[in-house]
Parts: C-alpha cells; structure tokens; sequence
C-alpha cells in the first residue's frame, strides 16, 4: 500500500511513519515542520515539506503519490494555546480539513484515518467513556477536532470517502529503538515533565490539585503508550480497505493512574528523587478520564501491548535522557 501520512514529522506521526515502513508499506509524508522535526522522518519516507492550507500544493502530492489512503496528524494541539488564540485552531484544523477534503475528492481518494482526541467529550458523564456517550468540549481544541469529525461524517454521506476517527486519551512514550520520541516546545505532556527533573531541567513537578475525587486525591488518566496508537492507525486503514463503512474509536488502556502514581512510577524507572509542589486546580481539569476501548478491539482486532505503566515511563526515560532537550 502506498500511504500519506499528513504531519508525519510530528509525535505520533512519526511513530506511525516507523510502523508503516517496518510492515513493509510506501510512505510519504506532509508536514509543514510548525511543530514536526526533521530528524524526526524515516530515511525510507518521502517527505514534501508543505502546509495543508495550500490546495495547489496538497493536488500535486496527491496526484504524484496517488495513496490508497490518507492518515490525518496535522493539527495544533495545545489546550492552553487554543484557548487565547482560537482562530488559529479554526484556520489550521478546521481550514485545513476542509482543504484536505476538497484535495481528496478532486483527485479520487476515498480513505482517511484521522487523528481525534477525547476532549470531544469535556467533561465525561460517565467512566469508562464510550464512543456514543455525549460530546461536550469545554475547550477550543476539543471543539475544532470535534467539527473535524463531523466535517469528515457529512462529506463521507455525499461521496464515496470512508473514514475512521480515532479519539485516543494520554498519548505517552517513546519507539523501543530509542531513535525518536516526544519532543514538544512548550511541553504540557506529564510523562515528560516529571522527566525534566532527574533531567536536572526543574527541580520539582508540579501536581494541579490535590482534593479530587479520587483515591489520593489527584487527577486520574489514562495513559496509552505512542507505538500502540500507532499499530491501530493501521488496523484503521486495513479496516477500510476490506470495505467496512465509516467508524470513530476510543483508543486507550481502559485503566487509569493518578498523577501521583505516575510520578511514583516514574521514581523507581529513573532511581531520582521526584519532589512535587502541591498546586491550585487547572481550570477544565476532569477528574478522571477513561476510555472503553472495547468497540476497538472487537472491530478493529486492537489490544494495546505497551498496557504497563512502568514499561510506558521506562520507554520515555530511554529516549528523554539521551535527548533532554529534544532532537
């Protein structure tokens, strides 16, 4: 198969790229390098250095590579950011979808996989969070991806684009090999916060409240290791290959850890003292989150192999100590 992965200099991207190269497949790669690395791409993958935004460039890829399917990474994903700088969340998301979808129909593909998140939920009602429970983001990133997904249903009921949305929780981790892995500027993730400080780059971490309703009173998450997201991009596209119709999918471990335990775990992986410093709670902060990923793994046959909390942090410690300040 011959695949376009858009945003494949980027964190899952670039794992994604890793795992479609080593299962023998063709892989070309858009990114416009905002928040990717170049060191980041496979020496296998061709890369187009572009911007979705741009049509004229997004038909020529298209129509020199001609994929048998689409996987979509390229979007700003910054909680924080999209919420004083909204628009450019509509212009790159949003915009840029619209461009995309407008691309693939002029030039007759008709399959995608796209990246989705599980702040289409906000604030969830219920815990394990399930596909069809209600979405309700309660930030402007949650909200572009949200209309991502139904951009891609109403255009998949007027032509023949199938497409799978894939809502996944804590992305976390890095490849076994050591050769890529997180690398954010600024960085928000947990995993490689708490890691910044047997690092030596801050001396404590931060937890954002202390009194929820928990077990020890922190926020709860479920955390999915990066090449697991990876391998079910690929379940997805192999999903729509044999035919089966459009479909979104939680992707998670189905268990949670609270931050405490994350940090505790990630005390005895790296053999460092962790101080924290009790914080006030974040604004929008849920208490818990946590995916049902049973309809994935009924339908799409995936079951996360990355399901041990200390192998994730393990993983992480191994490429962040060799790269402490990215690539």
């Amino acid at each position: 198969m011959t695949i376009l992965v858009l945003g494949g200099a980027g964190y899952i991207g670039s794992h994604t790229v890793y795992e479609l190269i080593e299962r023998g497949e063709n892989v070309s790669i858009i990114d416009n390098l905002q928040t990717g690395h170049l060191e980041a791409i496979h020496p296998d993958a061709k890369f187009y250095k572009g911007d979705i935004r741009d049509e004229e460039f997004l038909d020529k890829v298209l129509q020199k590579e001609h994929p048998d399917a689409v996987i979509h990474f390229a979007a700003n994903s910054l909680v924080k950011e999209s919420m004083t700088n909204p628009l450019k969340y509509y212009d790159n998301n949003l915009y840029g979808t619209m461009v995309l979808l407008k691309s693939m129909l002029k030039n007759n593909i008709n399959k995608i996989v796209f990246s989705s998140t599980a702040a289409v939920y906000g604030e969830p009602q219920n815990i394990p969070i399930l596909e069809t429970d209600p979405t309700e983001p309660t930030n402007t990133y949650g909200e572009t991806k949200l209309a991502m997904e139904k951009m891609f249903k109403w255009t998949s009921n007027a032509s023949d684009i199938k497409f799978v949305s894939l809502r996944y929780f804590n992305a976390c981790g890095a490849h076994e090999n050591g050769k890529i892995g997180e690398a954010h500027n600024p960085e928000t993730h947990l995993i490689p916060l708490i890691l910044q400080v047997p690092n030596k780059q801050k001396t404590n971490i931060k937890i954002f409240g202390n009194d929820y309703d928990t077990p020890d009173g922190t926020c709860v998450r479920d955390y999915i290791h990066v090449s697991d997201l990876a391998k079910a991009h690929i379940l997805a596209i192999e999903y729509l290959q044999k035919g089966n119709n459009s479909n979104i999918f939680n992707l998670g471990n189905g268990k949670g850890f609270s931050v405490k335990e994350v940090i505790e775990t990630a005390r005895k992986v790296t053999e460092h003292p962790i101080p924290e410093l009790i914080c006030q709670r974040r604004e929008g902060d849920p208490a818990k989150l946590i995916a049902s990923s049973k309809k994935a793994q009924e339908l799409l046959g995936w079951k996360p192999e990355f399901d041990n909390l200390e192998n994730i942090i393990r993983s992480a410690w191994n490429w962040h100590k060799k790269h402490p300040y990215g690539y």
